[in-house]
């Protein structure tokens, strides 16, 4: 049986190629980070307070969508440069749980609770539950790193 060699990976085999899908990666997480907390800051009442959850979430789905498809993507790319060590890591499986629950979380309670244009207590916990599942993953990257 043939075992996997990262070695045979063209990410690994170029200098510029896996810094470049990380590029791709950790921009477009920021980007479609940064739009769900857009709408978050709206829920918890600290900005945009001239329009409306709903309006901004709304206005930033689209990119929103585009921001996750390639960072799962460029993250599905990255995993292929060497699964195995991926995959053995676990603040990598927390973040991959993580991420998991996060987008299910972010198009359904919180997107529902966003059009709703809810406010007070109820819409302020979804918003922090939201924060802290992605600020979780950002995190669980950068350990990720370093183990």
């Amino acid at each position: 049986m043939l075992a996997y060699d990262p070695a045979t990976n063209p990410l690994n085999n170029n200098e510029w190629s896996f810094p470049l899908a990380e590029c791709f990666h950790i921009a477009s997480f920021a980007f479609s980070v940064g739009t769900i907390a857009l709408v978050d800051l709206r829920l918890l009442g600290l900005g945009m307070r001239h329009q409306k959850a709903s309006q901004i979430l709304k206005n930033t789905m689209l990119w929103t969508l585009g921001g996750l498809i390639v960072v799962i993507t460029s993250g599905l790319i990255i995993f292929s440069s060497d699964p195995l060590r991926y995959f053995y890591n676990d603040a990598f499986r927390f973040k991959i749980i993580t991420l998991f629950l996060a987008i299910v979380y972010n198009y359904t309670i919180h997107r529902s609770v966003a059009l709703k244009d809810a406010s007070g207590a109820g819409a302020a916990a979804t918003a922090v539950v939201s924060l802290a599942m992605w600020v979780s993953i950002t995190f669980a990257g950068l350990f990720y790193a370093f183990t």
